[in-house]
């Protein structure tokens, strides 16, 4: 039982905040007149943060480990969870502006 923990506790670790966003910076939501574009830099910072300090991420990051397994056990049967972190990081930049592809 030992020899199956660690593996998934080193797994969960190292995907824990691993997701990175896809921004179309060339174009603009239809409700902001200019672009956002040029504060990109500082907002992806304050989503990211406000994320990590809304989440349970010992959680997400089981959920996703766990997500692996399942989904590819059942064949896909079985969707894959979306992590909770990426929901609150890609909602927070659709509210700022940024058109997020990914």
């Amino acid at each position: 039982m030992r020899n199956i923990i660690l593996p998934l506790v080193l797994a969960g670790s190292l995907t824990a905040c691993s997701y990175k966003p896809v921004i179309d910076t060339a174009g603009r939501s239809g409700t902001f007149p200019n672009s956002k574009a040029v504060e990109i830099t500082n907002d992806i910072q304050h989503c990211e943060t406000l994320a990590k300090e809304t989440t349970n991420q010992l959680w997400d990051s089981w959920q996703q480990v766990s997500n692996f397994y399942v989904s590819t056990a059942t064949l896909g049967l079985i969707p894959k969870r979306t992590s909770d972190y990426e929901t609150i990081v890609k909602n927070c930049l659709k509210n700022r502006g940024h058109s997020v592809v990914k």
